[in-house]
């Protein structure tokens, strides 16, 4: 009887080791994808940003002005073009005239009729109200409807205006005035 218990004893160890390998292997075989940012300049921001809505791209540029109101906005600037940048968080004033590499999710802004329309009872309303003046209304109503004419000419059902989600980013070089 002990000789029995002891080759099954044997048998289930060994059958165990061997089991344990196995999954080590295949923990071993597994491969690991690296994902990269996708990288843009500014110059094809505007005409390549909707193909990464929702997603993370790298963009680099000298930032050229950050929001008074808040410090929560940044234009990123080259030669080549623009982007707007936002944050939830305040950008340090110091990063101003400074190269960097941003790293942002593409957001979309769609100006479509309803939109339109929606500006437009914003403006009457507030024209209403006093709190703009009819220098401010008219022009604001000129806006919305180069907006109109723009896709007519265009023959499209919205224009989008793209910016990014700010995630991170780190300094290239500093920029001497």
């Amino acid at each position: 009887m002990k000789k029995i218990l002891l080759v099954l004893a044997v048998g289930i160890f060994t059958f165990s080791c061997k089991s344990d390998k196995k999954v080590e292997a295949q923990v071993e075989e597994k491969t690991v994808e690296v994902i990269e940012t996708p990288m843009l300049t500014l110059g094809e921001f505007d005409t390549k940003a909707g193909e990464f809505i929702g997603e993370e791209i790298e963009v680099v540029g000298i930032v050229d002005h950050i929001c008074k109101h808040g410090g929560k906005k940044v234009l990123l600037v080259s030669d080549e073009g623009d982007a707007h940048v936002v944050s939830d968080e305040r950008f340090d004033e110091a990063l101003m005239g400074s190269e960097i590499k941003l790293v942002g999710v593409v957001l979309e802004e769609r100006i479509d009729e309803a939109y339109l329309l929606k500006m437009e009872e914003d403006n009457i309303k507030s024209h209403s109200e006093g709190a703009s003046n009819e220098e401010q209304f008219n022009a604001k109503k000129k806006h919305l409807q180069d907006y109109r004419d723009k896709m007519k000419k265009e023959g499209i059902d919205h224009i989008s205006n793209y910016s990014l989600q700010y995630v991170s980013h780190k300094e290239v070089a500093v920029i001497s005035e």
